[in-house]
């Protein structure tokens, strides 16, 4: 608009220069002959060309605060300020008192909220309002939570790193049922993924919820690259987790702080923070754990942030493969993985030749070290017992303790693997394991998982029936009143009731005033209330020793009773 008014000062404006315009901005020239009026009358008009004059509807923060309330449901606010305009002025501090107004908003956010507009736009130009003042990640943060406004968010790309300078580390559950040792659970898989090359360096598989082991069994085979593992591995600069309280135990981060690596705790609820791991767990459901038997279909998310009804079938539970063929399943395709899949950010390489092509040295560290490093130490001094070794109240016994009873040494494990145990000297050289001496057989072990099984049942079955007792029900109602109870009991019923709960309490069982305490002594000021609870009798003397008492004559103890001569004086 600058550069046609400045022809239009110069005599030089034509209608092939409006024309131009016109092609370039994508509107007819009569727009531009329009434009160009507005901006010879304000010079503010040429800065923005076609924007609509400044009395035109805008949504106020007291609006937004309706559409939070109203958790973005805009015609919902339209509706109250339509009836917050009927009822006025007066209409503050108050409810609603035409008709017309309590039928257009019969619930909804106080009316001293709700702003008097006068006049009240119509729906149509509230809703375009909503959609121009407010973002598309504000309008889904309103509807469906932050969540959803996060889905909108844009996020930039991480910058070119080398192999092993950042790792990833995360948990992902397979939605799946499989076998382990007879119970029907769903696996875990923990795993570390190179952020540069996107080569998996390690993996471990878990039946049941992972532990800090998971994280130490996944790093040892992270960072040894002899057979079974490799050849991607290494020391890392640096590893990212999440605020997992796994990743962040007392064992695993001391395992990588003795290996010199740096623990990069990410802030919560920020997934695009460790992107690389986040797209190999999604990759993971799809591409493999689809096609196993037993396979529980992930509830989707549309882009609302809301879930979508029926995405969630219920498991099979007769086929379920057993977890050593899911744990060889998934070592499968990480090997498939690493070596034939091939990320579009690799330009055509699979992950271990982008890995085997960077030149960047990678640090290894002794098998024999590295085992050291991943297990959790006791923090204490032992001695070496003709015994065994005597730990958390059990002792282990190895053929290699022989002719060393008295010695001092260290007790390093794998936390939840009970059954074994590594001893090392007091200078930490690793001396060798040690088994439980008194290890239970399979056959009472299995006796004992099926009595705890059988307790568990009893328990759950008994909180059901209290729960059952504890549940009331109320009659549905089609007209405005008070809640009606549901459930009558006969007059025996309740006190039968009622009887069996005053004998299962033991507060009201005890009975603390059935032997009423002795008078205490007469010079004592006890209150009235008091000493009617006492037992009547002649007032008790002090004990030896208190206020001048005389020592005890009697027997035992305890001071003679006051003797009285012929005249009946005391003694």
């Amino acid at each position: 608009m600058r550069r046609l008014l400045a022809l239009r000062a110069e005599r030089r404006l034509s209608r092939g220069h409006v024309r131009l315009a016109g092609e370039c901005l994508g509107v007819s020239e009569r727009t531009v002959w329009r434009w160009l009026a507005e901006a010879s009358r304000s010079p503010q008009a040429a800065l923005r060309p076609g924007e609509r004059s400044g009395d035109r509807f805008k949504i106020t923060r007291e609006i937004r605060v309706l559409l939070a309330y109203w958790h973005g449901n805009a015609s919902a606010v339209h509706r109250q300020l339509v009836a917050r305009a009927e009822t006025g002025p007066h209409g503050h501090g108050g409810q609603p008192t035409t008709t017309a107004a309590s039928a257009a908003s019969p619930a909804g956010a106080p009316p001293v909220a709700v702003p008097l507009l006068d006049p009240v736009p119509s729906l149509s130009t509230f809703l375009r309002a909503v959609r121009r003042d407010l973002t598309a990640g504000e309008r889904a943060g309103l509807a469906a939570g932050p969540d959803a406004a996060r889905a909108h968010d844009v996020f930039g790309k991480r910058a070119a790193s080398w192999r092993n300078h950042i790792w990833e580390a995360d948990h992902v559950q397979a939605p799946l049922l499989v076998d382990a040792d007879g119970d029907l659970v769903r696996p875990w898989v923990t795993w570390f993924i190179d952020t540069a090359t996107k080569v998996i360096t390690g993996t471990a598989v878990t039946p049941g919820v992972p532990s800090r082991a998971s994280v130490l069994a996944a790093l040892r085979a992270a960072v040894l690259r002899e057979e079974p593992y490799g050849p991607a591995g290494g020391t890392p600069e640096q590893v990212g987790v999440d605020r997992g309280k796994d990743f962040l135990s007392t064992a695993v981060i001391t395992a990588f702080g003795t290996m010199g690596v740096t623990v990069k705790d990410l802030p919560a609820y920020s997934p695009h923070l460790k992107g690389t791991v986040e797209n190999l767990n999604r990759a993971v459901d799809r591409m493999l754990f689809a096609a196993l038997p037993g396979y529980t279909l992930t509830p989707t998310k549309h882009r609302s942030g809301r879930r979508s009804k029926g995405a969630v079938r219920k498991p099979e539970t007769s086929g379920a493969m057993s977890f050593q063929d899911f744990t060889a399943e998934v070592l499968a395709w990480t090997h498939w993985w690493n070596t034939e899949h091939r990320p579009q950010a690799l330009s055509g390489r699979t992950p271990l030749e982008a890995w085997q092509a960077d030149p960047t040295p990678v640090t290894d560290i002794p098998a024999a070290d590295l085992w050291t490093f991943t297990l959790e130490d006791d923090g204490r001094a032992r001695k070496l017992t003709s015994h065994g070794e005597r730990w958390r109240g059990r002792t282990y016994i190895a053929p290699w303790m022989t002719g060393q009873a008295g010695r001092t040494v260290t007790v390093r494990y794998m936390p939840h693997h009970d059954h074994e145990i590594d001893i090392c000297a007091a200078n930490g050289k690793y001396l060798g394991p040690a088994h439980l001496a008194d290890a239970a057989t399979p056959e009472q072990l299995k006796a004992l998982r099926t009595a705890r099984a059988e307790r568990a049942r009893r328990l759950r079955a008994e909180v059901k029936a209290a729960e059952t007792l504890r549940r009331q029900r109320f009659a549905p109602a089609t007209t405005a009143g008070p809640a009606q109870r549901l459930g009558a009991l006969t007059c025996a019923q309740a006190g039968d009731e009622l009887a069996a709960a005053e004998h299962t309490d033991a507060s009201k069982l005890a009975l603390p005033d059935l032997i009423p305490p002795a008078a205490p002594p007469a010079d004592w000021r006890t209150p009235a209330s008091l000493a009617a609870l006492t037992t009547p009798g002649p007032p008790v003397r002090y004990p030896y020793g208190h206020d001048g008492a005389s020592a005890p004559d009697g027997p035992g103890g305890r001071a003679a009773p006051p003797t009285t001569d012929e005249d009946g004086d005391a003694s």
